[in-house]
């Protein structure tokens, strides 16, 4: 028998109690308890006895408990069974592992954004504010998983970075980091509603045109060809973007019928809600967290897509740096804080990235992990948003023409985008119940004391959550505007302000603070904070 554990449980329960009795090795061989063993019992028995059960002030130190290669498993029935292959990595993972987690966990929804982030601050422009806001982000980050380690003579291997800012800033930091927290969660349920309408939407209209033989085209300019480009902002003065064209069979007085109860912003918002509600409802969302992987193969897919189309469609710029002209827009644009709001959600990871590193089986590599992480993020965000934008065939469309989701630059009938938003939607449709549950556990537990207090106030909760994804899919469906203005305003907090301050607190009490990195964070806070303000004013 092969019994494995984590070796951290065998410390966290101490004093433990070993009775006299046979001892079930690997090959079944009976033994009986060695003298050492037998010492080593005693010596726990004393130090469980200097105090109460309760108090943890004397518990029994490393030095007298047993080996790992010692350490054995009881049961009620008084046999032993040895533990194998315990190690201090076990249950941990390796530094690939926790790469691929850290990159899985911050690739989300802002790389559908990530092109026309790159269209509204210029080509050249967008580039380097990719690079920069990911550098920057980077050593943020970086200074939230250091912070724990300067805290002096407490224990702080089970904290969280909410509680560093509890430990600075007392109820004032516990509470702000609760309401940023609240704003990056519930601002990327907003979006992923707003996207799951759209998906849902573009999926049902290519079912049922497929189904009913129905060939129609959108009221919207385009190319012409297999690999048609649309041009949806185009169409502003138009009816509604799902309004189409019908050109052959069917039945026309159906399929009027049809757009009417299947709108993009009307209906199908409200649709959802039949699904979902429940979902976000269940006491534990864990089997939801079994479809995680979906999101690295809708990622994987995304640039398989991005790849294939740039291959037909070609490379299409022209460098300009203030000029603007018809079809192309000029290398820099005074609207590149759009960019840089959508890049402060896309490399967010701050208010997690300490309970991933926790995990690492080599935790002197987590700097070295961190930074391989974001470099692949960066990565993939620039070859999307590079390739996407450099492809998008101007002439005879224009580079504005760039939506804020870059899927809806196809049309609904392409059937690789249609692939896409499936798997999208289906990722996103597991993912809502887990971003519900956690938004749940954190704003409930904190009111309550209970992630689940009744079905009453989790029932309240989710309604109002659920009423904001549908206005805004209903009344303001631009997941850019909302990625921009949730990512400034939470990062604003756990990517600028707290690492930052934190750093100089410490450096200060140590009497270790120094002018450069006075004015150096300083800095940094008011980035963060112009950030914020930026949105608001272009």
């Amino acid at each position: 028998m092969n019994i494995q554990f984590n070796p951290e449980d065998y410390k966290c329960k101490r004093p433990f109690h070993v009775e006299p009795t046979n001892i079930v090795s690997v090959n079944d061989d009976m033994q009986r308890v060695t003298d050492e063993a037998s010492a080593m019992n005693k010596r726990i028995h004393y130090y469980s006895r200097l105090t109460s059960p309760a108090d943890r002030a004397l518990i029994a130190p490393d030095h007298v408990l047993p080996a790992l290669d010692e350490i054995y498993v009881y049961s009620p029935l008084g046999t032993a069974f040895k533990v194998d292959s315990c190690t201090d990595g076990y249950g941990k993972n390796s530094s690939l592992v926790t790469i691929f987690m850290i990159w899985n966990t911050m690739m989300g929804t802002s790389i559908l954004s990530i092109p026309w982030g790159i269209k509204q601050a210029g080509f050249t422009s967008g580039i380097i504010l990719i690079l920069l806001m990911g550098i920057l982000t980077l050593y943020c980050c970086y200074r939230v998983v250091k912070s724990r380690q300067m805290i002096p003579l407490t224990d702080t291997s089970n904290w969280e970075f909410p509680d560093v800012c509890k430990y600075y800033f007392g109820s004032f930091g516990q509470w702000s980091s609760l309401l940023f927290s609240m704003v990056s969660l519930v601002g990327a349920m907003v979006v992923y509603w707003v996207l799951m309408s759209n998906f849902l939407f573009n999926t049902g209209k290519f079912i049922y045109n497929f189904v009913h033989d129905i060939n129609v085209t959108d009221i919207v300019p385009g190319t012409n060809g297999s690999n048609k480009v649309i041009c949806p902002s185009a169409a502003s003065d138009h009816p509604p973007q799902n309004r189409t064209v019908m050109f052959s069979s069917g039945n026309r007085t159906g399929f009027e019928l049809f757009e009417e109860w299947w709108d993009k912003s009307k209906t199908v918002p409200f649709y959802l809600i039949a699904v979902l509600l429940p979902l976000l409802n269940l006491k534990s969302p864990s089997f939801f967290a079994k479809f995680n992987v979906l999101g690295t193969v809708s990622v994987v897919y995304l640039v398989f897509l991005v790849t294939v189309k740039a291959a037909h469609l070609g490379m299409h710029l022209e460098f300009s740096w203030f000029t603007e002209n018809e079809f192309f827009v000029p290398e820099f644009r005074i609207l590149f804080p759009q960019l840089t709001g959508v890049l402060t959600l896309a490399f967010f990871i701050h208010n997690c990235v300490i309970t991933l590193l926790q995990n690492n089986r080599n935790p002197e590599n987590n700097v070295r992990d961190l930074s391989i992480a974001y470099f692949l993020v960066g990565l993939t965000y620039l070859y999307v948003g590079v390739i996407i934008f450099a492809s998008f065939p101007s002439p005879p469309l224009s580079k504005e023409c760039i939506e804020q989701n870059f899927l809806d630059n196809f049309p609904s009938d392409d059937i690789m985008s249609f692939v896409a938003r499936i798997f999208l939607l289906f990722q996103m449709m597991t993912v809502y119940p887990l971003l519900g549950y956690l938004a749940r556990v954190q704003l409930l537990r904190q009111f309550f004391g209970n992630a689940y207090p009744s079905l009453f106030h989790v029932l309240i909760l989710n309604l109002a959550i659920v009423g904001a994804g549908v206005a805004m899919a209903r009344f303001y469906p631009n997941i850019g505007g909302i990625i921009r203005y949730s990512g400034a305003t939470c990062g604003l907090a756990f990517v600028f302000v707290y690492p930052s301050l934190i750093y100089m607190i410490s450096l200060h009490r140590a009497g270790q603070l120094t002018w450069p990195a006075l004015i150096i964070h300083i800095f940094i806070i008011l980035l963060g904070l112009a950030n914020l303000i930026a949105q608001f004013l272009l």
